[in-house]
């Protein structure tokens, strides 16, 4: 065995693993490991905020499908860094993050930077270990890459400051590589007969078909059903816009026809999808979900399995080996679904058409506040559904595109289509603001040669806006489209609805972005004008891929608001005492 120190150790396994980049602020807690990063030919990104630095690895694993890795600075360091790791681990992106702990002689004196930092993940991650003796350096550090991936699923390992020193003699751990199998023959079996007798079947294609790069083999099996295909929520880009059998996201602000179309469905068959309850709420006043429909549910994770929605068959399994699987035992076979293709294919294209006509005529939101502050707001500001459809038409064909969470952003759901995997990313069910931005720098990273445009409402662009420094200082070009409102719209929507239009908190008096963007030597764009914001965007990827510039496209909107993430969140208040009940 090669003689080396714990933080060679360390280095030599990331190395191993093809580790190019690490997100992070330096700290003297893994100073010596951090030393000899450029001379392992890894590049340590510096970012402004450690959550930044998480939130970046989860969009370099999302568009690499590689580990991403962060790391920070032991006890506050560290602690930064748990919600962009939850949202990560929402999102079954497989990040490595490295947490140096308070030396083996200090733990438990409540010394200087000092933190459990254990459980402070355990709830986020698939897997933690805590170096325990230095020789085992290599061996937990190539466990937790190896688990990240096979667990798709964010994975930590816990040093402490003073064993990255010593010598050690050890051998560097080589990669595992895990091969996923399409599930079990019987429940394969069972599928294929529920899908041979079904008249009308329905694909959900989810974040699975992405991870495993299984799209082209849900396109073919979609093809041999004449099945339309939704995209589970917050996953638009797990089937191409372009196919006539794609039909649009369900969950929040998704797409009617894809709702309408799921709701006549005798099968559903789940790829790659826990069916998550927020995405598949009635939406549009329409509760769509198939309530008789049998459901065959895909997923390599068997404890989703049934998890959400009851399912007539579970399979365990890989969702691109599965849908071959399927479409192996379904090739030759006569599917009662045969009988009636050209008319589904015609109910498709129709139920389709009406949907795109219908957003192409929604302006603007109709509902009384909104009709208001449009009246008010004047000719300087744009409606948020006119800007969107703009966007969306500017788009170039190989985008990847971060969408941050709030009122603004949701209702882009409906606008925003991809024709390649791993192009969508957004915080899934974990739902935090100041996401989409320093995801898709990481995004960037990975992926150099694609456009990467991050939208974000102010309220959110306000937690994240400081990693605009990072891109320039870092050289990683990247665009930012802020949607400037002047409010907390989502949270705001809730006090139309329930509290009878009392604001609290929820306006916001900002300065200008553009400028701001400028001073942290961006580039900053103010569009308040319709035709320009197609031009604006445009500009801004110019700059972005031809020039290496970052430029945030601040949009000024008016503080029209979209219905609101969920009607059975809130109720009607309620008061007793005197002093609060005209507060209803």
């Amino acid at each position: 065995m090669p003689r080396m120190t714990p933080s060679e150790a360390f280095v030599e396994t990331m190395a191993v693993h093809g580790v190019k980049e690490i997100f992070g602020i330096m700290g003297s807690a893994f100073m010596d490991a951090m030393d000899i990063f450029e001379p392992a030919g890894i590049r340590f990104i510096s970012v402004v905020h450690e959550q930044g630095a998480a939130h970046m690895a989860d969009g370099y694993s999302r568009v690499s499908g590689k580990q991403g890795v962060c790391i920070g600075q032991n006890g506050p360091g560290i602690s930064n860094c748990v919600t962009g790791i939850a949202a990560a681990f929402w999102a079954h992106s497989p990040v490595v993050i490295v947490t140096p702990e308070t030396g083996t002689m200090g733990i438990g004196l409540g010394g200087f930077q000092e933190a459990n930092q254990l459980p402070m993940f355990q709830e986020f991650t698939k897997y933690q270990v805590h170096l325990n003796n230095p020789n085992r350096m290599a061996e937990f550090t190539g466990r937790c890459f190896d688990r990240a991936l096979s667990e798709m699923g964010p994975t930590q390992i816990n040093v402490p400051r003073d064993l990255f020193y010593g010598e050690i003699d050890v051998d560097i751990p080589e990669p595992m590589h895990l091969d996923r199998g399409p599930g079990g023959e019987r429940t394969l079996k069972e599928a294929a007969t529920l899908l041979t007798n079904a008249k009308f079947p329905v694909i959900v294609s989810g974040g699975g078909v992405v991870n495993a790069g299984g799209v082209d083999a849900c396109k073919k099996l979609a093809e041999r059903l004449g099945s339309p295909v939704v995209n589970s929520y917050l996953h638009n880009d797990s089937f191409p816009a372009s196919h006539s059998l794609w039909c649009g996201p369900l969950g929040y602000q998704g797409s009617k026809a894809g709702m309408k179309l799921i709701n006549q469905a005798d099968v559903v068959l789940a790829l790659g999808t826990r069916l998550g309850p927020f995405g598949t709420l009635p939406q549009y006043g329409l509760d769509y979900w198939p309530s008789k429909a049998k459901i065959i549910q895909v997923d390599a994770d068997h404890r989703m399995l049934g998890l959400v929605k009851k399912v007539s068959v579970g399979i365990c399994g890989d969702a691109k080996a599965s849908a071959e699987a399927m479409l192996d035992r379904l090739e030759a076979a006569t599917l009662a679904s045969d009988k009636n293709k050209e008319e589904r294919a015609a109910i498709i294209a129709a139920t389709k058409k009406e949907w795109e006509q219908e957003l192409d005529g929604w302006l603007h939101e109709k509902d009384a506040f909104s009709e208001e502050v449009i009246k008010k707001a004047g000719q300087d500001f744009l409606h948020p559904r006119q800007v969107l459809r703009e966007l969306e038409k500017a788009m170039p064909e190989d985008v990847m595109v971060s969408t941050d969470i709030g009122n603004i952003n949701s209702v882009a759901n409906s606008y925003l289509r991809f024709e390649k995997p791993r192009s969508f990313f957004a915080a899934m069910s974990f739902g935090n603001c100041g996401y989409a931005f320093p995801t898709i720098i990481g995004a960037k990273v990975a992926a150099p040669g694609r456009p990467a445009i991050a939208y974000a409402g102010d309220g959110a662009w306000g937690m994240s806006m400081g990693e605009v420094m990072t891109c320039v200082r870092e050289n990683i070009p990247t665009t930012a489209v802020v949607f400037n409102n002047g409010q907390w719209g989502a949270e705001k929507k809730n006090q139309v609805d329930f509290y009878n239009q009392r604001f609290v908190a929820g306006e916001l008096d900002n300065q200008s972005f553009a400028n701001i963007a400028r001073a942290m030597g961006a580039e900053g764009i103010t569009v308040n004008r319709l035709e320009d914001v197609g031009t604006a965007l445009k500009t801004a990827i110019a700059a972005q891929m031809n020039d290496h510039k970052t430029t945030v496209v601040e949009i000024m909107c008016t503080q029209e608001l979209g219905d609101p993430f969920r009607r059975d969140a809130l109720s009607k208040p309620v008061r007793y005492l005197d002093k609060y009940k005209k507060y209803v």
